[in-house]
């Protein structure tokens, strides 16, 4: 278990981040919507969002302790809101056999919570001070309690695995495995004379794509579906898990701040290699004058908001960007191409048109 000291707040930032944890305790998190995993007001869609409101109290209740403390922090991002993508993927794999089993909605609840165990934890290790809108939990509480808060909902997670079968034990541990290994290499980087694209696409796969696959795994197990359709439903997680990051990379660089909720560049002030960085630096040693002058600019001090703004323009007008978004479209289309062997019919519709959305979010 990772221990680390919690940060020394201004009296301005505590107050910030208090008034923050009273608004996610006095606002839960708005019902996401079916789109575009099924027709708006078809009789899926709203059947979707029935169960989903079902998940949402299971959330809640996994959530609850008895103590002030890990009660107000467990619950705090999950009241933030989010648009719970990995539960609405099992509840849509499900559709493959008997949505209506009861055991559907501990396994879409078992995902969300590993999920949101995963974001405090990456809060913690990005420094970041939002989460959602509101301040990250490390921003209230301070590292210690955002780590074992983390910790706490891994925990019930397991809980909820565990009243499923020795199966479902083995997923969530091999799931989690891939996502700690995958927080490791990413902030160890890559070996010496290995390939970083390579090494940044397989961090992207563990960190994303593990957790959308075993979604979709859950939706296929525990639905009684045929088991054939495990291998298609997890490909297509894996790949359409990369997919969704290569277009986060995309519009952390081309997006406003009005559309991304963030400060446009902001992968770039932290020094993150995305993909298009990682395509410049590897144009620039191999001689292309412009992606030289650009990974100087990448080099610098980007502290201001002027400096960034220039190294963010530049690397967004330069072919990189859009050998990344051609990259982000190619592992999305790979994602549909995995369903094939899925019937014909609103789980292989939803699912295509989830990937088409995740690469049409970033332009």
């Amino acid at each position: 278990m990772t221990h680390a000291r919690a940060p020394q707040l201004s009296d301005a930032t505590a107050d910030d981040a208090a008034q923050g944890a009273q608004a996610g305790r006095e606002q839960s998190a708005a019902p996401a919507k079916a789109g575009p995993f099924a027709a708006e007001g078809s009789a899926l869609a709203e059947s979707m969002i029935a169960r989903l409101a079902d998940i949402e109290k299971r959330l809640e209740a996994a959530a609850d302790q008895t103590r002030a403390l890990p009660d107000e922090a467990a619950h705090h991002l999950m009241r933030a809101g989010g648009k719970r993508v990995r539960p609405m993927l099992v509840l849509l794999a499900a559709q493959l056999g008997d949505p209506a089993r009861p055991e559907i909605l501990d396994a879409a609840a078992a995902v969300e919570l590993i999920h949101l165990a995963t974001l405090y934890h990456d809060d913690v290790m990005d420094d970041a001070p939002v989460r959602r809108g509101a301040p990250s939990a490390h921003a209230v509480w301070g590292n210690s309690v955002a780590i074992l808060t983390g910790d706490l909902l891994f925990a019930r997670a397991s809980l909820l695995s565990a009243r499923l079968g020795p199966e479902a034990v083995r997923l969530e541990a091999e799931t989690f495995e891939r996502l700690v290994l995958g927080q490791l290499a990413e902030f160890a980087g890559p070996d010496e004379g290995a390939d970083p694209i390579a090494h940044y696409i397989q961090v992207l796969a563990d960190k994303t794509g593990s957790l959308i696959a075993a979604s979709g795994e859950f939706g296929v197990r525990f639905s009684g579906a045929d088991p054939a359709f495990v291998a298609p439903v997890r490909e297509f997680g894996e790949k359409v898990g990369v997919a969704f990051q290569l277009a986060d990379d995309l519009i952390d660089l081309t997006s406003t701040s009005a559309d991304s909720g963030k400060t446009p560049g902001t992968d770039l002030r932290e020094g993150v290699p995305t993909l298009p960085v990682l395509y410049l630096r590897a144009a620039a040693a191999a001689g292309d004058a412009s992606a030289v002058q650009i990974a100087e600019l990448l080099d610098a001090d980007l502290s201001t908001d002027e400096a960034l703004e220039i190294a963010r323009a530049a690397l967004a007008a330069h072919p990189v960007t859009e050998q990344a978004r051609t990259e982000a479209r190619r592992w999305a289309d790979e994602s549909i191409a995995a369903l094939a062997p899925l019937p014909e019919g609103e789980v292989r519709t939803g699912l295509e048109a989830f990937a088409r959305q995740v690469v049409d979010r970033a332009g």
